[in-house]
């Protein structure tokens, strides 16, 4: 028997708490580009290598906490196990053309680029609930539209080389935006345990295929990067993630997705020294603006007037 759907709060009450755990999982997952290029380099393995050790090292934690928060699997339809075995697909591609596309452009531009599902899962929102956005919601997309373009406009005019790396990023933030799609749809019914577990399972043997088709050496000389990798980004980053999209909007889920970006460029700057122009810092406040005009009350998505 599935669980019943639950429904979206607003940010009054309790719901304050899954905001918080949106923006602590993204502050989480913006440190997935560093992670992955320390993996890269101090482990000498390759970029879907890296991605393959996430989820296998993550897997069996994120089966243990289903049992220790009490949230079983249980019994599913075959609906359902069609949604978490395309979810697994999905990040599986989101995460192997994503770790290619890190190494070939900047840390901003892969996260930034990475999350265009920041633009792209609010506008499936908009569909399912059939409506269009409030005055609040429009504005939070305009400005973080305007402050995504000043973020990586300046990649494109004076680094070029970054071009295949920010395209690599595209591919995976679309790939991205179906997995969330199917983590919604699950969220719908399950617990969140079960179905980061379930989601993370699915995406282990794609990427290990992958890689080894590459010729990439799986086995890593350095298990640091790749055990934060696992810990940070996809226990306790995706952890937050998933718990949250069960009381949030999508519109709410994708802006603060933008709140990597920022972080990632920051630390771009302090460890590899990626230098920041006036612009990195104009989009960076107006994202941070974005986030704070989407936070107030009644953000969530209202139904279609009859």
């Amino acid at each position: 028997m599935h669980a019943p759907a639950r429904s979206r709060k607003s940010f009054a009450g309790d719901s304050g708490f899954a905001f918080a755990a949106l923006l602590a999982g993204n502050v989480a997952l913006a440190f997935g580009p560093m992670f992955v290029r320390m993996a890269t380099t101090e482990g000498q393995i390759g970029p879907l290598a890296a991605a393959f050790w996430r989820l296998a090292l993550a897997a069996p934690l994120l089966l243990l906490m289903t049992r220790i928060t009490r949230q079983p699997i249980g019994r599913l339809g075959p609906a359902m196990w069609a949604t978490v075995v395309l979810a697994g697909i999905f990040f599986a591609g989101d995460l192997g053309t994503w770790h290619l596309g890190i190494l070939k452009t900047k840390l901003a531009n892969a996260t930034l680029i990475g999350n265009c599902a920041s633009l792209l899962f609010p506008l499936y929102g908009f569909l399912v609930a059939r409506a269009w956005p409030s005055r609040g919601q429009a504005l939070a997309l305009l400005l973080a539209t305007l402050g995504a373009v000043l973020m990586m406009g300046r990649s494109y005019e004076l680094s070029p080389q970054h071009l295949v790396g920010d395209l690599l990023c595209l591919l995976a933030g679309v790939l991205y935006t179906f997995y969330l799609i199917a983590i919604d749809r699950a969220r719908g019914r399950l617990q969140p345990w079960p179905v980061l577990a379930l989601s993370t399972i699915f995406g282990i043997l794609p990427l290990l295929l992958f890689a080894q088709a590459l010729g990439e050496p799986i086995w890593p000389a350095e298990w640091g990067p790749l055990i934060a990798l696992a810990l940070i980004s996809q226990v306790f980053g995706q952890g937050l993630l998933v718990y949250a999209m069960g009381h949030v909007s999508p519109v709410v889920t994708g802006l603060t997705f933008l709140l990597q970006p920022a972080i990632a460029a920051a630390t771009g700057w302090l460890w590899y020294g990626e230098r920041l122009a006036a612009a990195d810092w104009i989009g960076a406040a107006l994202i941070g603006a974005a986030i704070v005009a989407v936070k107030k009350p009644a953000t969530n998505l209202a139904p279609p007037a009859d």
